[in-house]
């Protein structure tokens, strides 16, 4: 699901699959099931091998507290502003290195 708690794409496109096939019960219908369920599970085990959600995650997380600074810090020089957002990328960069580090499963 997505952060709205709305399907997919992927996830409407396989239940549009299973429907068909609960409805028609057809080996064309079934293949196209399987195939979709197919492409859906290696997409999420691929996202779970490579850590690409952890990371897009780490970098809207990155992306918002340096947003937040200068919310909070409307004054703030481009020297402070500067040094904030290097500290959120190292942040952001060493929390990606300890990903790749970490065990697959």
């Amino acid at each position: 699901m997505s952060r709205s708690g709305e399907m997919t794409n992927a996830q409407l496109l396989q239940q549009v699959a299973l429907l068909r096939w609960l409805s028609s019960q057809s080996e064309v219908d079934r293949g196209f099931l399987a195939a979709v369920t197919g492409v859906q599970v290696a997409k999420e085990l691929l996202n779970r091998i490579s850590g690409q959600d952890q990371v897009d995650a780490y970098k809207r997380e990155c992306i918002l507290s340096v947003a937040e600074f200068i919310r909070q810090n409307p004054g703030a020089s481009q020297a402070k502003i500067n040094a904030e957002v290097e500290k959120r990328v190292l942040l952001f960069a060493a929390r990606v290195e300890a990903l790749q580090k970490a065990p697959i499963l």
